[in-house]
């Protein structure tokens, strides 16, 4: 009777273990990278519902556009945390970003391009619009993410 519990148990310990190790963390002055990817987090927790909307057919044009606003309101907040001398654990970012900032501040433009882009398709409401400026900003953000994200 007593056995099943002993694996289960090394796995639950093992799991217990391993997520205690967690992610290095950021210790550094104002904290740069822990900043920036907070930003880029709390960008994806407005812009994914606005896919989950569009690819499961529930399309509410106010509430996206609503979404559109927050997504404004939070797209400049990662950019300036990636001054000289933050590419350091726990940063996902390439060196790259570093070696090639022109190309690194295309891509940035790209994006603020494309979020602007969707603001307004948002507002005016046509789906077809809002969907076309919706997979603009989502190839901004891969394009970036290709060159200067680790995987």
């Amino acid at each position: 009777m007593f056995k099943p519990l002993k694996p289960r148990l090394f796995l639950l310990l093992s799991a217990a273990m391993l997520a205690a190790c967690g992610e290095v963390e950021d210790t550094r002055p104002g904290q740069p990278v822990k900043q920036r990817q907070m930003a880029f987090k709390e960008m994806v927790k407005t812009f994914e519902p606005m896919g989950v909307m569009l690819r499961e057919g529930r399309y509410e044009a106010d509430k996206f556009a609503a979404l559109a606003d927050k997504l404004m309101a939070k797209r400049d907040a990662p950019w300036s945390h990636f001054g000289p001398d933050t590419h350091y654990p726990p940063t996902k970012a390439t060196p790259e970003v570093w070696k090639q900032p022109e190309q690194f501040e295309k891509n940035k433009q790209a994006f603020i391009t494309a979020t602007d882009t969707l603001r307004t398709a948002a507002q005016g409401k046509d789906k077809a619009q809002v969907e076309k400026a919706y997979e603009a900003v989502h190839e901004a953000c891969k394009t970036c993410h290709k060159q200067f994200k680790e995987r």
